[in-house]
Formats: structure tokens, C-alpha cells, sequence
């Protein structure tokens, strides 16, 4: 790979199922304008409708009444701003070796990785990896079978396995904008980066790692986009990840860790002096003089300092293994793995402390086993109707007046059963908790009176 092509600033557009390249600012107007090509991908994500939806979305606890606890859009905003750090340091980097093109800032790296930052979990369905979860549970029951036997195994993988990181993906390439003719139509640099799992559901990536970046729907895009990108093809359907998207990885992973922490100490999940004492390492002797500081201020001035350091280590842990990240062989898990243990540690802590003592807390998990039937009641109108109208069966009342519940992810008879499903998958993923947790209530008749 090299960073000509991997900072590529080609769109897509699609008519009549024909990825066609369009033209660019850069190409039309020239490289140094006020507004670049990736400051367009900003703009773009920022006012859809999919990114806004982030606000009622859950980050770590459904349904959170703490003014102060994150959702997925206050999530994606704060790893946008680690993201776009960790992008302005390595560039500079980069210029200094000699490795950035010409025509090309620093901060260009910066926008670049802030923007597939900002998006990267747009395809989150209500309640979260919970959501996730209860998708794929209800395709997977054995009553729910008689659905999937006109479904290829190809198309199988995708429906029993939603996948966030796919969602996302298909919002971006597909579904938000230019519906069905490019979606978004972000930059290539921007689509490369954002995929953290560059394979399809059944290849062999997907077994490994549980996850994966493409559905069968927006496999010719990408294979048109790691085209231009340069992007290594390394089995069928899968490719080597493009070396930014390891620093969206990094701050993604930052920003959980940290942030979980202080979520579960703002509602008494957690003490904090039990997070002081993790970050502490990390800080050095000047936490020694907070002591006249409230918990709050003490947690937010070490959580400054340490993402601070985290990101100092990650972006020179990049640059000393940059030759293996653009030969596409990068060994490791990701980036922290390999930083120094002072960071790498305190991250692995602090995760380890969120796993056993908030996301098993019992008010978080009594909301994530309603999200099962909460989900499932959904699905169990929806597909159905999808089956019914797909295979050309009558459809009762309710299944009628069910398809004008769909909106714009509306069904119709020459669909195929697989492309109503991703539409149902679509328009449940979307959803909102509040919206969910509403529809469900009503849909079943508890809530009529």
C-alpha cells in the first residue's frame, strides 16, 4: 500500500447497480480550499439523520436518567476528538518522514481519521451490543426457521449475524443521502478507514474475530473502493485494513475504556477513588495535589492526562511499526496492545473493571434481558410480513397495516425475501431505544389504555 492511493479523495455514486467514480474537489478545484474533500465527509456525517439518532442510542446503560451519562452520539463526538488528535500528531509524523504526499496537510490525516471516528457506530441498533445480540438471537430460534429456507447460506450469514460495524458501513455506502445510488458518497480514504473488519460474513476473518464490515449488499462498492485504495485482497471477499483505521480502532478503545469508568462513578457504580487509583500510574505524582478537588474534577483532570499519554504512545506505537500497517502483515491485536505497558495495562484494568463490576451491575442487566422480547416482538411482526409478501402468500390484516409502519424502508412484492429483510433489519436497527421500547408496548396491545 502506499499513502498516495490510502488518502484518496474518489467518490461513488451508484446507477443501476454500476459503481461509477465521480469528480472531487481536489480533482475540480485543486487541493488547498477552504473546505477539503474530508471536511465535506465531516459535514455530511454530522447532519445526517442516522448520526443524530446517536442521541437516544445507548452507549453503556439503557435508558440512563444521569444528565451526565454518555449515549452513542456523546460517545462518537468525544472519539472523534481523540481520533482527529491521534490523525494531526501522526501526520505531522508522516510530513517529517517524508511519507506524506505532496498536496496533503497533516491535518488531512487528522479530518480523515475523525470522520470514520464520528460514524463508526452509527450502525448500533437500539440497546447496544444487547441489541446486537437479541437481532441475531430471534433469526436464530428454531421456530423462526420456516423464514430462512429461501435464503442462500451466503445470505443466511448476514440476517442471523447483524453486525454494527456492517450496519454502519451500509448506512454510509447505501442507505443515508443518496438512497441506493452511493449513500453518503464519502471519500475513499474516508469509506477505508472506517471498516475495521474489511470481509464479508462467511469468510474465514469473520469466524476468527466475530466480526465483520460487509454485507453482501455493499460488497461491489467496496470492492470498487479497495480498488482505488490500493488495499491489499487477501482471500476471497477479504482485504488488508487500511492503516488509519487502526487509529479509529485506538481511539474508540481510549474512549471506552476512560469514559465507561467515569459514567459508572457520575451514577454509584463505582467508587472514585477505585478509578483514581487505576489511573493514577498513568498521572504520576500530580494527582497528590487535587485533594481540595470534588471526585468529579479528580476523575476528569486524570482522564484528561491519560488520554493525553495514550494517545503521545499510540501514534508513536504507528510510526514505529508503519512499514508492517502499510505492507497490510500489522501482527498484533491492534495498536494498544503494542504501547508501552503503562498504557496498555491501565486500558486492559480499566476494561476488565467495566466487564465485572458495571456491565454485569443488576440495573444494567435486567434492562439488556428486556431488550430480547422488547426486539423480538418486533421482528415477529415484521419478518413474517416480509416472508408472506416475498413469497407471494395472502397477508392478513395486521400484516397489512404493519407495512405502513415502515416508512421509508418500505416493502414491496419484487423484493427477493433476503433484501426485505435487510430492510426490516434496517428500519429496526434505526431505531432509536425510546422508539423501540415504544413500538414493542404498543404493537403488543399492553400499552392501550
Amino acid at each position: 500500500m502506499n499513502w498516495q492511493q490510502l488518502l484518496s479523495t474518489q467518490r461513488f455514486k451508484v446507477e443501476n447497480g454500476e459503481i461509477i467514480r465521480t469528480a472531487t474537489r481536489s480533482t475540480t478545484e485543486g487541493k488547498n480550499v477552504l473546505r477539503t474533500d474530508f471536511h465535506i465527509d465531516y459535514d455530511r456525517v454530522v447532519f445526517s439523520g442516522s448520526f443524530r439518532r446517536l442521541g437516544r442510542k445507548t452507549q453503556v446503560h439503557p435508558f440512563a436518567k444521569h444528565d451526565l451519562t454518555h449515549n452513542r452520539l456523546t460517545h462518537s463526538v468525544e472519539v472523534a476528538s481523540v481520533g482527529r488528535s491521534l490523525g494531526n500528531q501522526v501526520g505531522v509524523m508522516l510530513e517529517k518522514l517524508g511519507y506524506l504526499p505532496d498536496g496533503y496537510t497533516p491535518s488531512d490525516i487528522g479530518s480523515i481519521v475523525q470522520v470514520a471516528c464520528l460514524s463508526h457506530d452509527m450502525g448500533n441498533p437500539p440497546f447496544g451490543h444487547t441489541g446486537e445480540a437479541a437481532l441475531r438471537d430471534w433469526f436464530r430460534q428454531p421456530e423462526n426457521a420456516v423464514y430462512l429456507q429461501c435464503l442462500s447460506k451466503k445470505e443466511l450469514a448476514d440476517v442471523q449475524t447483524y453486525e454494527g460495524n456492517a450496519h454502519t458501513l451500509r448506512i454510509v455506502a447505501n442507505l443515508e443521502m443518496y438512497r441506493h445510488q452511493g449513500g453518503m458518497r464519502l471519500t475513499a480514504a474516508s469509506i477505508g478507514t472506517l471498516m475495521k473488519y474489511p470481509w464479508t460474513a462467511n469468510a474465514h476473518r469473520a469466524k476468527e474475530k466475530g466480526k465483520f464490515n460487509i454485507y453482501r449488499t455493499e460488497l461491489p462498492f467496496i470492492e470498487e473502493t479497495a480498488k482505488v485504495l490500493g488495499l491489499p485482497k487477501i482471500a476471497r471477499n477479504t482485504w488488508a485494513r487500511h492503516p488509519l483505521s487502526y487509529l479509529m480502532e485506538a481511539a474508540d478503545d481510549i474512549c471506552y475504556a476512560l469514559l465507561d469508568l467515569e459514567d459508572a462513578v457520575e451514577i454509584g457504580m463505582l467508587d472514585a477513588r477505585e478509578v483514581e487509583r487505576l489511573f493514577a500510574p498513568m498521572a504520576g505524582e500530580t494527582v497528590d495535589s487535587w485533594s481540595a478537588t470534588t471526585d468529579r474534577q479528580r476523575c476528569a483532570m486524570l482522564r484528561g492526562i491519560a488520554i493525553g499519554k495514550a494517545i503521545d504512545s499510540v501514534a508513536n506505537t504507528f510510526i514505529t511499526h508503519h512499514t508492517a500497517l502499510l505492507a497490510g502483515d500489522f501482527p498484533a491485536k491492534d495498536l494498544i496492545s503494542v504501547t508501552e505497558a503503562e498504557i496498555s495495562e491501565t486500558l486492559a484494568n480499566a476494561k476488565e473493571i467495566a466487564a465485572n463490576q458495571v456491565f454485569r451491575h443488576e440495573s444494567k442487566v435486567i434492562t439488556e434481558i428486556a431488550a430480547y422480547p422488547c426486539l423480538g416482538s418486533i421482528l415477529s411482526l415484521f419478518i413474517p410480513t416480509a416472508f408472506a409478501l416475498t413469497t407471494k402468500k395472502a397477508l392478513n390484516h395486521r400484516q397489512i397495516l404493519a407495512l405502513s409502519l415502515l416508512g421509508e424502508h418500505t416493502l414491496n412484492e419484487n423484493d427477493t425475501p433476503y433484501a426485505a429483510y435487510m430492510k426490516v433489519l434496517d428500519f429496526v436497527g434505526g431505531m432509536t431505544d425510546n422508539a423501540a421500547a415504544r413500538m414493542a408496548r404498543e404493537v403488543s396491545g399492553i400499552g392501550m389504555v
